[in-house]
């Protein structure tokens, strides 16, 4: 199979356009949306409640006709909610599975951090793994399939900080950020009618969205380029200000990101830049700073600026 870079952006535009019908001035973060989907990974949102975490997931279900489920997390979800469970069938006398609400191709798991860490942790092996396993039976989950949570700031009453495992899991973290005043205006005028989400028609389906992945997988990456890579990771473990660095799981969803990046803008080969611009997505929910270091308010994301700029860049 050849890359097919031309096909693959126009695509994507089609993709992006549908989704901008509900979000307004939000194309940096619907365009890093399609890379996680081309790279096959998952997403965390994280900004405060109000500013389009929902109806950005709900409208990407939409335009690529995927099946969709929305959990919502609360403290007292349980783990079998999300993943199902055996239920006695008194007519079969047998048990029978019931499927969670993970079951579905596109999973919104909404304020992901209000529920407990014990609830937080059945979805590790759906995000790893693809599959559930309820009293050592194993069930596939349909395909593609992929998290997008939702995340209030920690600081916010009746939260949960994800266990590091947990973040390790999704590829990229971004936030949404609130909009200038010319665009609020531009959401007011969207909604004053109806909702324009019942406007939003599908531009692709599952076989387009695994297209997209076997095409991002046959993008070049030099050897070069794997080095800067694996370079950048590395020097996040030894940087004076972090206690935990990015993991080697880091480094490779790194590569798939930067490859997306790369088709989505019309190459078939990563560049360095691919890799900076993804770096902090990528790299910065997977750090865990010193105590002190957070006290000097320097954060994960001053960590990463200041390994790109001081990594050595390969000239291809």
């Amino acid at each position: 199979m050849n890359v097919n870079a031309a096909r693959f952006k126009q695509l994507c535009e089609q993709i992006e356009a549908s989704i901008n019908r509900v979000m307004i001035g939000k194309g940096h973060v619907i365009e890093e949306l399609l890379i996680a989907i081309a790279a096959g990974g998952h997403v965390l949102i994280e900004d405060v409640p109000g500013i389009g975490k929902t109806t950005l997931v709900s409208s990407l279900a939409k335009s690529l006709n995927l099946s969709f489920k929305r959990i919502q997390f609360t403290p007292d979800l349980m783990p079998s909610d999300i993943t199902g469970f055996n239920l006695y069938n008194q007519k079969s006398n047998e048990f029978e599975f019931q499927p969670g609400a993970v079951m579905s191709q596109i999973v919104l798991a909404d304020e992901i951090n209000r529920t407990s860490p014990k609830t937080q942790s059945a979805l590790l092996e759906v995000m790893q793994e693809s599959q559930v396993t309820v009293d050592g039976v194993t069930y596939l989950l349909p395909q593609p399939f992929m998290v997008l949570a939702t995340q209030n700031p920690v600081e916010q009453v009746g939260t949960y900080p994800l266990p590091e495992a947990q973040l390790d899991r999704f590829m990229l973290k971004i936030n949404l950020g609130y909009p200038t005043i010319d665009e609020e205006v531009m959401i007011l005028h969207l909604y004053d009618q109806e909702d324009p989400l019942e406007n939003v028609s599908p531009v692709a389906g599952a076989n387009e969205v695994l297209w997209m992945r076997d095409q991002a997988r046959l993008v070049h990456c030099s050897d070069s380029v794997k080095f800067y890579i694996a370079s950048v990771t590395a020097a996040t473990r030894r940087h004076p200000d972090v206690k935990i660095g990015a993991s080697p799981r880091a480094s490779r969803m790194l590569m798939q990101a930067s490859k997306a990046r790369a088709l989505i803008r019309g190459r078939n080969y990563v560049r360095p830049d691919d890799v900076q611009i993804m770096a902090n997505s990528v790299l910065s929910h997977r750090i865990s700073m010193r105590p002190e270091s957070r006290l000097k308010q320097v954060t994960a994301g001053d960590v990463v600026r200041d390994v790109i700029d001081r990594t050595q860049v390969p000239e291809s």
